[in-house]
């Protein structure tokens, strides 16, 4: 099991080399996004105690940001304090995507620069650990939030290349979301609350509604009221 000083130089280590990654593919959103990043009130936390992600593409990344944030602090959590009786292929499975989530909130952290949003405390008193049902049931919720989030905000987004990066992180947790409702129920990579009967298209949310079920985890607040 690895050490908590292990997983914090392993997670500086992969965000690194996440870089290197979305460059090499050709996605140029690290330059683009510092070019455009001159909204600097973004990061300051009104006295409320409710930090607003902003307005346009950049508040849109911003809302991917938080998101982000969440996931990755959630499954860091899960990693260091494995649940009893976690099986190997359930512990590479939870530390391959707590390794992608740490990726894309360092990816947002950086692209963002100085308009990025605070960095975020979050509340898990509500989520039992060291239960196996009770870790995966939140993963569950996160990860499917995670992809209705991005689905309800897409045909916002102006700038192809924050679609293109978009488009790339939601398609990577569609795939945590089939992967963790296998884990809950084999072979059940697509329930009804993820996918709409009716059109057979992904259910997407608003940003009011996924924030509300965030923020319930969250000791800052996030609010998206100019998007």
């Amino acid at each position: 099991m690895k050490t908590e000083t292990q997983t914090n130089i392993g997670e500086v280590n992969m965000a690194r080399r996440s870089f290197l990654r979305y460059a090499g593919a050709g996605v140029a959103g690290v330059g683009l996004l510092a070019a455009s990043s001159c909204h600097k009130d973004h990061g300051v936390t009104p006295p409320s105690g409710t930090v607003d992600v902003g307005s346009g593409d950049i508040g849109i990344l911003n809302y991917a940001y938080a998101l982000e944030q969440l996931e990755a602090a959630f499954y860091t959590q899960v990693i260091a304090t494995p649940y009893s009786g976690m099986s190997s292929v359930e512990l590479t499975y939870l530390t391959d995507i707590r390794d992608h989530e740490v990726l894309h909130r360092e990816f947002f952290k950086t692209a963002l620069g100085s308009s990025a949003i605070i960095g975020l405390s979050v509340n898990f008193s509500a989520i039992n650990f060291a239960s196996r049902s009770s870790v995966l049931l939140a993963a569950k919720a996160f990860e499917d939030l995670g992809v209705t989030a991005y689905d309800g905000v897409g045909y916002m987004i102006q700038n192809p290349a924050y679609l293109a990066i978009a488009g790339s992180i939601v398609s990577v947790e569609a795939r945590h979301a089939a992967a963790i409702g296998n884990l809950l129920d084999l072979g059940n990579y697509a329930s009804t609350d993820q996918v709409s009967t009716s059109t057979s298209l992904n259910i997407s949310n608003t940003p009011a509604t996924v924030l509300a079920s965030a923020n319930t985890y969250l000791k800052t607040k996030v609010s998206a009221n100019s998007l």
